[in-house]
């Protein structure tokens, strides 16, 4: 997906702009950059991070950069940020989101008044570099940052360094969050809440939906008010977001604990029979915590993640190194697996090809049974409103698999009958899955009991790759 954080600062920017990047790397492993302004020029520095961590890239860098505004961002799409000498003046940009209307925009603005846009590999064109042809055809940067929310389809969220400080505007329906912090003369804007605390920064602003306000050292001056309607991201809690991140004012890892819980009280009345419950590492852990809690069932962690080395295992994008990273990167202990009944707790199921990885390895490890809970419902729908790195072909979600399988020609016409919990379907669904994947019992998280989770009005937030409702 990505992630964006930029500084305004009276001061030198530079280490906080570093630090509060680099702390967004959770959020992709592909593109990393920075972009500064001291007053008269840019200072730009951006490193394919496929292989190396961010803070190993961009380290030469620092003595290069200075300035007192400055924008940084981890991309998992395209290269950023991308600095544009315009009409409208010189600024720089960082986005995340996406534009499902790209070619028809790219169209219009080519037949119009801008001449070209660089390619990338495969033909594409730089999502980031398009946002800002947008900006370009109105008359000033704010006036082009509305007119660019409002003819993408799809979501972007961006922050334009120009005229002196950081624009900052959150997308239409706010599917992805920005945060601002404050200290002695400074402002930051984050994606992520948590990035500014270990910097001195305090929270001090949360942009609503489509809101957009100018950044400067000493204040925050609105510039579009936020819409009334919302929809972000459920995703952001259950998985994507930092345990320490607050998304509306609800932390991640306390509605992960509440999410646990609910899998437990879900799970009443099954007679579970195990003799640990454990987390999928890393953030199936917070949700077996709360399970384990309400249950009553030790906690225990059979798996160790080996943190220093080995990335997030969807990233990659071939599948057989995702399965190659998923298998070495965690660790078994025997001694809490040989002969034992587990219930295993994961943030979700895609694919299904690391669950079944995952449960081959446990059970060659000596597992007697393995029980697997699925912190929310079955993924029905590929979203079509963030680049999520789990967002593949909706062909290549396990749940759409089994329906084609147990519908035929006609699947696509039947999705929707499998999204409604506890129905036959449904169950039939849940039970071609676990056999597939060689499990003892397999159970997901309803989807109100994920929504009660979260904990904030549902009507705000979006549930679309599991029940396809928009």
């Amino acid at each position: 997906m990505g992630g964006v954080f930029g500084v305004c600062s009276k001061n030198e920017c530079v280490t906080d702009l570093f630090f509060g990047t680099d702390y967004h790397s959770h959020l992709g492993t592909r593109w990393g950059g920075m972009a500064i302004y001291d007053g008269q020029h840019f200072y730009r520095a951006i490193h394919d991070i496929e292989n190396s961590p961010f803070r190993t890239k961009f380290e030469s860098d620092i003595p290069e950069l200075t300035g007192n505004t400055g924008i940084g961002c981890i991309s998992d799409s395209e290269p950023q940020p991308v600095v544009l000498h315009s009409k409208i003046g010189t600024f720089a940009i960082v986005t995340v989101g996406r534009i499902n209307n790209k070619k028809h925009l790219a169209e219009q603005l080519v037949s119009g008044d801008n001449a070209y846009f660089s390619e990338l590999s495969g033909g594409r064109i730089n999502d980031t570099e398009l946002v800002a042809s947008l900006i370009c055809r109105k008359k000033n940067i704010p006036d082009g940052i509305v007119y660019a929310q409002s003819v993408i389809e799809g979501s972007m969220t961006m922050l334009v360094c120009a005229d002196g400080g950081i624009y900052a505007a959150r997308d239409r329906l706010g599917r992805t969050p920005l945060s601002i912090g404050v200290k002695d003369d400074s402002h930051c804007v984050s994606f992520e809440s948590f990035a500014y605390i270990n910097l001195g920064y305090q929270s001090c602003y949360e942009l609503g939906p489509g809101e957009v306000v100018f950044v400067t050292a000493d204040k925050i001056t609105p510039v579009v008010k936020p819409g009334s309607e919302m929809r972000i991201c459920s995703f952001l809690w259950t998985y994507y977001g930092y345990p320490t991140s607050n998304y509306e004012g609800i932390n991640v890892e306390e509605m992960r604990y509440r999410c646990g819980r609910s899998l437990a009280d879900q799970d009443q009345g099954i007679g579970m029979d195990v003799d640990y419950v454990a987390g999928v590492p890393d953030s199936g852990t917070a949700h077996a915590i709360g399970y384990a809690n309400r249950s009553g069932i030790p906690f225990a962690r059979p798996l160790i993640k080996y943190t220093p080395t080995w990335p997030r295992s969807f990233m990659p994008r071939e599948q057989s190194i995702r399965n190659l990273i998923a298998r070495m990167k965690l660790v078994p202990i025997n001694s809490l697996i040989e002969n034992k009944k587990l219930l295993f707790i994961d943030d979700s199921i895609v694919r299904g090809t690391q669950m079944q990885g995952v449960a081959n390895f446990l059970y060659a490890c000596g597992a007697k049974e393995l029980h697997m809970r699925a912190a929310c419902p079955p993924i029905l729908y590929s979203c079509k409103y963030l680049n999520f790195s789990r967002s593949t072909s909706e062909s290549d979600l396990v749940s759409q698999q089994v329906i084609n399988t147990l519908e035929g020609d006609n699947s696509k016409n039947h999705v929707a009958d499998y999204t409604d919990f506890g129905s036959k379907q449904y169950k039939n669904m849940v039970n071609v899955i676990r056999k597939n994947l060689n499990l003892t019992t397999l159970e997901y998280h309803s989807l109100d009991g994920l929504l009660d989770s979260i904990g904030i009005d549902k009507c705000k937030l979006c549930t679309y790759c599991w029940n396809g409702v928009e």
